[in-house]
């Protein structure tokens, strides 16, 4: 019976993998009689051989397209499994990407503690402004200050004559 329906099982389940780990690839048929080969492709060109393809300590260069083609050993007949899109991220780039981050967060708290600060400090001096001296009542003098007045004098109106009533 013809080979069909190739598919590629990824372990981890995940697509993008970090340098370093290890990946297992499995490619199987659900339809197809024995004995049945397994090719390994990777961007296109035959890389193994077998129903496992097992990447150890993977690296920049393992990222790319993989497929296998199983074949009937009997009657030749192929079928080449759907193209499994693998990214292998170095570690470099995620820990850089966190450490920006960290810094950017502590950027930020250190910025809002400097206006939650100047905020209250404000808030303070402004009171106390406010208890030294009342809006309502002038300043006192304090001992030994002079006070400087100012004195107005008004020309007195002349007196007219009385005039009375004959009533």
């Amino acid at each position: 019976m013809p080979v069909a329906n190739a598919t590629i099982t990824l372990s981890p389940l995940a697509h993008q993998v970090h340098a370093g780990d290890p990946v297992t690839l499995r490619c199987s048929v659900q339809v197809g009689s024995t004995p049945v080969n397994f090719t390994w492709l990777h961007n296109g060109q035959e890389v193994a051989q077998g129903p496992v393809l097992e990447l150890r300590d993977v690296d920049v260069r393992h990222s790319g397209l993989y497929q296998c083609v199983a074949t009937n050993q009997l009657d030749g007949h192929q079928a080449l499994s759907p193209e499994l899109a693998l990214k292998v991220t170095p570690w470099g780039h995620r820990d850089t990407v966190a450490a920006g981050v960290g810094w950017a967060l502590f950027f930020l708290l250190l910025l809002v503690a400097v206006i939650v600060a100047w905020h209250q400090w404000h808030r303070v001096a402004t009171r106390k402004k406010q208890e030294r001296v009342p809006p309502e009542s002038p300043a006192l003098p304090e001992e030994g200050e002079v006070l400087y007045t100012h004195v107005v004098s008004t020309k007195q109106a002349q007196r007219l004559p009385r005039v009375t009533n004959p009533l």
